[in-house]
Order: C-alpha cells, then sequence, then structure tokens
C-alpha cells in the first residue's frame, strides 16, 4: 500500500511539473491533474479504513502513467475515464460510510448536501480550475476552513465568488464587493506640518530592540533639526498640500529571528544605514503631518493588515486601512505571505526602502527570466518608482535618501580639528588585507578607530591604530569632529557614514575601484537586482561632490595614498552637506512624492510634467543613465512614455526603414545597421539602465534643482 501511495505522489508531481511548462492546453491539463490529486486524497482517505480500494488505486496511477507519457489529444479521451473512476470512489466511500452522501469528501467535509457544479462562463475562465484546486488542497491552509470551506463543491463555489472573484455569485445569492477590496479614498482632508515628534516617540514606544532604541535615539538627537526644518516649511508658504495618509512603517529586516540577529549585529558594529534611513524617514512623515504606525512584528502586521488565520493562503478580511505602506524586500516577502489574492490588489501602496536599487530588467518576473537578469531579490512586477534607494544611483526607482547627522553649535562646543585619522570600518573582517595601506596612511597622520572588541579581546588591527572599541553615536560623532580626515577601507559600499564625515568638517579618502564592482566580480553586489558598476566606495560622494570634500586613490599604490593624505592635512575644508541629504531637502522631495506619485491609477503617469522632457539619443553602447548625465542632466523613467512612438524618432530626423514593438528594457532605441527603430512594448521595463553596442537609445532627459537630483524646477 506504501509503495501505491509513493507511486501516486510522484506520479502527480511530474504530472503537474509536466503541464505547468506547456503552453497550449494548459488550462485543461491543470483541470484534470488537479481533478486526479482530488481523487488521490479521497482515495488516501478510505485506504485509512479499507483495503478492497487497491484496483482502482492501480487504475489511477496506470491513468497518471498515460498522461506522463504524452498529453496531446489525451483530454477528451480521458475525460470519461475521470468521471467513471471517481463513480468507482464515490461507491467505495458510500459503502464505507452508507449515511454520508457520495458528493462528501469522506471524513472531513459536514457542507451542504445540495449538488454544486462549477459554471463554465466564459466570464470566469479560472472557475473550475480554482474549484478542483481547492478540492485537493483546501486542507493545506486553514484559512479556507476559516472562510467557511468545509471540501464540498457548494463551500467551494460560495467561497470563490464570495471572498475570491474567481467564479460568480450562485443562484439567490445577494451580490455585493468583496470583503476586502477598497473602498473609495476621498482624501478630503489635508496634511499638515507639525512641529513635534510626539506622535513618532509614541509609535516607536510599542516596539522593542536595540535596532529600534537607535531609530529613536537618532531621532532624539537630530530633532533640534527636524523642528527647524519644520518651521522653515510653514514659514516658506508652499501651496501644495498633500493628503493626509495613514501609513504603516514595516522594517521587514527587524521582524521575527531574522530581526533579533540584526540587532545583536548592531549592538557589534553591524551596518546602521537602514537603521539611519528608516529614522530619517520616520521623522520625515510625522513631521509632514501624516499619521504614523510602526511595526517589527508579523504577529502584528496580520493584524493590523486584517490577516485570515492560517498560513497566508486567503484574501485579508477587510479593506487594507493603511495608504501606503513602508516596507523593505524582507516586509514584501511577509505582506505576500499575509494577504493572499489581496497583495496584488493593494501592492501600489507599497513602497520598498531598497538601498542598492532594482532595475526594471529584474523587476518582471517572465522577461527575467527569459533573458537572465533573475535574482533572489526581483520579480515583484511594481512599479519601477516604488522602489526607493538611499542614494540617487538610480534614476529608474525613487530617490528616497536620508539627512547628514551635523552637530551643531548648539548640541555640541565647536572643536578645532586635529592632525587625526578616523578610519571608516567597525568590523575586524573590514580591514583583511589592508594592513599596507593603513600603514601609509598612519606614516602621515595619528590613526584612530572605533572596531568592535569582544569582552577581554581585542581587535586585530595594525599597531600603530589606537582603537576606540566600538562607541555610541554620539561619542562617535564628537570623535569625527576632532578628526581632519575619514579613511575608507573599500567596505562597506554606499554607505552613509562617508556624508555625515563631511558634514563635520572632514575630508573623505576612498579606495577607487579597478574594475569597477558589480555583480560580476563582487560577492557583495551578486544577487542584487542591478547591473551597476561601481568605481569607488562611495560613486556618490565622488561624483556629486568630489575634491576637495572627496579623494579618491588606489589602494594599491602606497605612494599615492601618502601624498593624497600630506595634501588632505594642508587643505581647511567647512562643514558641507548637499542640499538633498539636509531636513530641508528631504522633506521637500518626499512631500513632492506623496502628493504627486500615484501607482494606483491606471492613467499614465503626469509627473514629472512633459514640460521638463529633453530628449537625447545617447551614443552606441551606452546607457541613458549615461548619457543624460554627459550633458548635466538626469534621466526621468516617467518621461519614456513621450518617445515611445514612431513620431519621435521622425522629430530626431532619424529614418526608420522598419519599426517594431518588441519586450525589450532597452527600447525606444534606434540600430543605425538597416535603420532599424524599436519601441516599448511593456510600459513595466522602461528602463534607464541598459546599454546595447549595438543601439543607441532614446533618453528622457530632465534638468533638476540645484542640490536636488530628484525634482525639476516644474516638479514642485
Amino acid at each position: 500500500m506504501e509503495v501505491v501511495d509513493l507511486r501516486l505522489g510522484q506520479g502527480l508531481d511530474a504530472l503537474l511539473v509536466g503541464v505547468s511548462a506547456t503552453g497550449q492546453r494548459a488550462a485543461g491539463v491543470r483541470r484534470l491533474a488537479l481533478r486526479l490529486e482530488t481523487l488521490s486524497s479521497q482515495l488516501q482517505r478510505l485506504s485509512k479504513e479499507r483495503s478492497k480500494e487497491q484496483p482502482a488505486r492501480e487504475e489511477l496511477h496506470l491513468l497518471i502513467q498515460s498522461l506522463r507519457r504524452g498529453q496531446d489529444g489525451l483530454i477528451s479521451g480521458i475525460e470519461d475515464q475521470l468521471k467513471r473512476l471517481s463513480r468507482k470512489i464515490d461507491l467505495l466511500s458510500i459503502q464505507h460510510h452508507p449515511n454520508q452522501s457520495a458528493t462528501q469528501p469522506a471524513e472531513e467535509d459536514t457542507g451542504p448536501r445540495e449538488e454544486c457544479t462549477a459554471p463554465e462562463e466564459p466570464e470566469y475562465p479560472a472557475c473550475a480550475e480554482k474549484v478542483e484546486f481547492l478540492r485537493a488542497r483546501w486542507q493545506s491552509d486553514p484559512c479556507y476552513a476559516f472562510y467557511g470551506v468545509d471540501g464540498s463543491t457548494c463551500s467551494i463555489l460560495t467561497y470563490l465568488s464570495r471572498v475570491e472573484d474567481f467564479c460568480p455569485r450562485q443562484p439567490g445569492r445577494k451580490h455585493s464587493a468583496l470583503p476586502w477590496h477598497q473602498k473609495p479614498r476621498s482624501h478630503t482632508e489635508k496634511a499638515e506640518v507639525r512641529t513635534t515628534l510626539s506622535p513618532l516617540y509614541e509609535a516607536l514606544g510599542k516596539s522593542r530592540g536595540p535596532a529600534v532604541r537607535f531609530i529613536r535615539s537618532r531621532v532624539e538627537r537630530m530633532s533640534r533639526r527636524w523642528m527647524q526644518a519644520a518651521q522653515g516649511m510653514r514659514r516658506s508658504g508652499n501651496k501644495t498640500f498633500s493628503p493626509h495618509m495613514k501609513v504603516l512603517l514595516y522594517p521587514g529586516v527587524l521582524a521575527g529571528r531574522a530581526g533579533q540577529q540584526f540587532g545583536t549585529m548592531v549592538e557589534r558594529g553591524g551596518p546602521l544605514g537602514e537603521l539611519v534611513q528608516w529614522a530619517d524617514l520616520s521623522a520625515c512623515l510625522t513631521v509632514l503631518g501624516h499619521n504614523l504606525t510602526f511595526s517589527t512584528s508579523q504577529q502584528h502586521l496580520h493584524s493590523l493588515i486584517g490577516s485570515a488565520p492560517g498560513r497566508g493562503g486567503c484574501p485579508i478580511q477587510r479593506p487594507l486601512d493603511f495608504d501606503l505602506i513602508y516596507t523593505d524586500y524582507h516586509g514584501l516577502v511577509h505582506l505576500h505571505g499575509a494577504m493572499g489574492l489581496a497583495f496584488q490588489h493593494y501592492q501600489c501602496r507599497f513602497r520598498i526602502l531598497d538601498s542598492f536599487g532594482t532595475e526594471p530588467a529584474f523587476n518582471v518576473e517572465s522577461y527575467a527570466s527569459s533573458h537572465g537578469y533573475n535574482t533572489l531579490w526581483g520579480s515583484w512586477g511594481l512599479r519601477p518608482a516604488q522602489y526607493m534607494t538611499m542614494f540617487p544611483h538610480t534614476p529608474d526607482n525613487s530617490f528616497l535618501g536620508f539627512v547628514g547627522e551635523e552637530v551643531t553649535e548648539e548640541e555640541l562646543r565647536p572643536v578645532e580639528k586635529e592632525n587625526l585619522a578616523l578610519v571608516y570600518g567597525k568590523q575586524d573582517y573590514m580591514w583583511k588585507g589592508k594592513a599596507d595601506y593603513i600603514e601609509a596612511v598612519s606614516a602621515e597622520v595619528e590613526t584612530h578607530a572605533t572596531v568592535y572588541q569582544t569582552p577581554g579581546g581585542a581587535a586585530s588591527l595594525p599597531g600603530s591604530v589606537i582603537n576606540h572599541g566600538l562607541l555610541n553615536q554620539q561619542d562617535f560623532l564628537k570623535l569625527l569632529q576632532r578628526a581632519k580626515v575619514f579613511v575608507g577601507l573599500g567596505f562597506p559600499f554606499e554607505g552613509p557614514a562617508p556624508l555625515e564625515a563631511i558634514a563635520l568638517g572632514c575630508i573623505f579618502l576612498q579606495p577607487g575601484f579597478q574594475p569597477p564592482r558589480s555583480s560580476d566580480n563582487s560577492d557583495f553586489y551578486k544577487g542584487k537586482p542591478t547591473t551597476r558598476k561601481i568605481s569607488s566606495q562611495n560613486p556618490y560622494a565622488e561624483d556629486f561632490i568630489g575634491k576637495p570634500y572627496v579623494w579618491t586613490v588606489d589602494m594599491t599604490n602606497l605612494t599615492a595614498v601618502r601624498q593624497a593624505v600630506r595634501a588632505i592635512l594642508h587643505t581647511k575644508v567647512k562643514p558641507f552637506v548637499p542640499r538633498e541629504f539636509t531636513c530641508d531637502g528631504m522633506l521637500e522631495r518626499l512631500h513632492a512624492y506623496i502628493t504627486h506619485q500615484d501607482f494606483c491609477s491606471a492613467s499614465l503617469p503626469t509627473w514629472p510634467p512633459e514640460g521638463a522632457l529633453k530628449v537625447l539619443l545617447g551614443p552606441l553602447g551606452q546607457s541613458c543613465v549615461s548619457a543624460c548625465r554627459r550633458s548635466s542632466l538626469v534621466c526621468e523613467p516617467a518621461l519614456f512614455q513621450h518617445l515611445n512612438s514612431p513620431a519621435a524618432f521622425t522629430r530626431m530626423e532619424l529614418g526608420c526603414s522598419n519599426t517594431k514593438q518588441e519586450v525589450n528594457h532597452l527600447f525606444p532605441a534606434y540600430s543605425p545597421w538597416g535603420r532599424q527603430c524599436g519601441l516599448q512594448g511593456a510600459p513595466l521595463l522602461f528602463s534607464c539602465a541598459g546599454a546595447d553596442p549595438n543601439l543607441r537609445r532614446l533618453c528622457p532627459c530632465r534638468a533638476h534643482l540645484n542640490g536636488q537630483v530628484a525634482l525639476c524646477s516644474g516638479c514642485l
């Protein structure tokens, strides 16, 4: 008996795999496969009580084998066999349970006795398949029983018509909206700028752990600056009001066991960049007048969004109560596992904090799979602008940023700069292989570190380095304020600390990379949904700030390193923060996003306005990111829609011998060989990133405000 069970399971698994690979006939064969799985489940229940079903089991096994040998032309031929086999199983069930209806499952089903069949209506093409799916698997998730499914066809049809929308309303049932569908959003109330952070402290008070303590301490330390920015925003008389939003902040990386591990790393010198961004985002939203809920618990998340009890196979119980949900990739997985069918319905409200960016080619699952862009993190099919980055390195995404942490005169007494270097790297592993580089720096200037040490232990650092151990943020800032040079080790990549050092009057010395680091040669970037190639530890500091604040050197050229340190010691700089990394700049940027970005509308985007468009034809083999930057502009993916037509090529005086529309993240583009013009067939794939040596890309560029790359003069 166990051998037959195993063969049936293996046969069904192989059949379902084979079915999923077929393009045509897929729906019909899938339905048959699920029906077979249902019959198998019934047989397994009967097998606990009888042994007479063996011939029927063998018959089912042979039928599965015939399906595996070839699917062409089998559908109509096996329908009768399925009906005959189903009748035989029902007869066996009746013989064993003479008082039970043949339409009911043998044990668990206690549902209605009425006859129900899945309707064949063109408006509901997936109904019959979903019925078969649930007949086989309704016990796989307790949420189905919570919604009244008991295994009977009638209960399944009721569920699929009243909770999901795969089947039509049953006769006599009153038509009403699905219980979890969104209600019309009126947004009559306008958000008003706050000059207190008390609502945020109240929201954070319900969460625990070292990571949340760091977030709160940062907000408190910077509260005066946030209040000054809030008062300035009120005085500016900005007449563009954003609607009052109910916002959920859910850093998934801090939830559950993974969150505990992350919190432990925070206390040992682990990465703080994500926490810096969460702290500044929460403060920014509070100042802008929105209603915040902060959570780091999956269980709390389930209650907040109204998840049904179970494993997330069913939709939520009520309309989503939040206008916006800010989360990360970990949180996106948690939401997907808790919302069922409602996830896609509400995904336009999600905003994903994604430090390193997600390019469109990685974002669309079918395209990523067929073009070699599959990664662990991509393929969610969101609008690319829903991903929010730490630096403005990926214009396909929205630049959220953070605030450079200045120390004002009111907070600390001004301190004279000393000939002192502080090394950027709080854990031992970051220093490995860098001894010669550090010795070259130490030969010119007294060198300090803040590397975590285990209790009673010591960090493995060069003897010339003075290690203070891991400092709290306030003491770290005091030490940084004394230092004249902040020394990068090449890792961590693209963190916030270099900008905070520059904000305190330090000069940042960083390693350049040759060849540039990318997923091709860096384990850190491998698997991340981006093709970016970074030429230094912090490309933003190199490209957007530069000398005298940022010096990029070849770490292996020790003579050049020593010369750079000497030059830095003779260079005086004042504290500097780019506007986009100030409280004012972040408030301005996030206010614009909340006011103008609408990813729930089916209409084409109207922001930024078409008047901001400056069309460029990029050189062969160059991305639109590079083509726009060469003209001191930025690529704006929301404006691609104005270039995706034959008329755009005509305006550029490009005579197209042939114009084709294709799903290709490099289109619209022009190939001079044969004068081929290509149009984009999938708007989700409009992408500033990506290049091909045979294509000249048609690029939507725009100017930007001084010190605010994300916005243009017409964007406000």
